[in-house]
């Protein structure tokens, strides 16, 4: 047992002896979700905002029902990528999710700001307590599958959807930088500490595509994604070429527009894993 241990073994990273198994949240009553996933990272500014938005579009497109929870609380991007303004509605029931020209079910605090522009400057708690909220007090219409874009690293939020949601499994985003290998390691370790299966590994900025002779240009230098899915057992579901034209999309919030969807396979893949 930790020397200071509070006896909240929710809020605690810690692997003791006397861990009890924390209560997983459970939806709202009138909520129908079947899978789970979390999308991670080690770091910031890997894309895992722009993963999420294009594996619920893949998703989507190979019809199934996908609602997306924005758990990155102060640093909101999935409503620019799917050009979504509007407020979130509730009543006594609880929240509505805001939904997509194509159909995909939203959650994020931005759709919940006076302006998109607001900065949320929240201790972590209250940041955590907000991301439950989203998890328990939403009303998921029969989704088939509900991905959770969390902040990076593994503090509190990351924390908090490991521990106290039924995750079926996590996708960890990395960058090919040899520093990035190291980041994604700990995101590994963190997800088989508390036992969630990882699905997949998915590099983004991988090589830039040349326009000429469409030689692939690797900007950040070779990748190291094999090695790490080697060392854990991970496969590697998709390496993203860095693309102005999907850059595009995201800034004008046309995402569901991405005419050949990069994680089509990668889709396909989780849905045999979970299958």
């Amino acid at each position: 047992m930790a020397e200071e241990c509070t006896h909240d073994c929710a809020s605690c990273s810690s692997n003791c002896e006397s861990r009890k198994a924390p209560q997983k949240d459970k939806f709202n009553e009138k909520s129908s979700v079947g899978h789970v996933i979390g999308v991670v990272s080690g770091k910031g500014g890997v894309g895992k905002s722009l993963v999420t938005s294009l594996l619920a579009v893949a998703l989507n497109r190979q019809g199934y029902r996908v609602g997306i929870l924005d758990a990155d609380i102060t640093g909101p991007s999935i409503p620019k990528a799917f050009g979504l303004k509007q407020g979130i509605e509730g009543d006594e029931a609880g929240l509505y999710p805001a939904r997509t020209p194509g159909g995909i079910d939203v959650i994020s605090l931005n759709l919940l700001l006076p302006d998109e522009k607001s900065p949320v400057i929240w201790r972590g708690p209250i940041i955590a307590g907000t991301v439950k909220q989203f998890y328990t007090d939403v009303i998921w219409d029969h989704i088939d599958y509900l991905l959770i874009d969390c902040p990076p690293g593994t503090g509190d939020v990351p924390l908090t959807v490991f521990q106290s949601f039924k995750l079926d499994g996590a996708v960890i985003v990395s960058s090919p930088q040899e520093l990035v290998s190291m980041i994604v390691a700990k995101a590994a370790n963190m997800a088989n500490m508390m036992n969630v299966p990882v699905l997949g590994l998915v590099e983004n900025m991988s090589f830039v595509r040349c326009p000429d002779c469409g030689k692939e240009i690797r900007i950040f230098g070779e990748s190291h994604i094999d090695e790490v899915a080697a060392e854990f057992g991970y496969p590697v579901l998709a390496r993203l070429p860095i693309d102005p034209a999907l850059s595009a999309l995201v800034d004008e919030g046309r995402i569901e527009c991405v005419e050949k969807d990069p994680l089509t396979d990668a889709a396909a893949a989780i849905v045999k894993a979970l299958s």
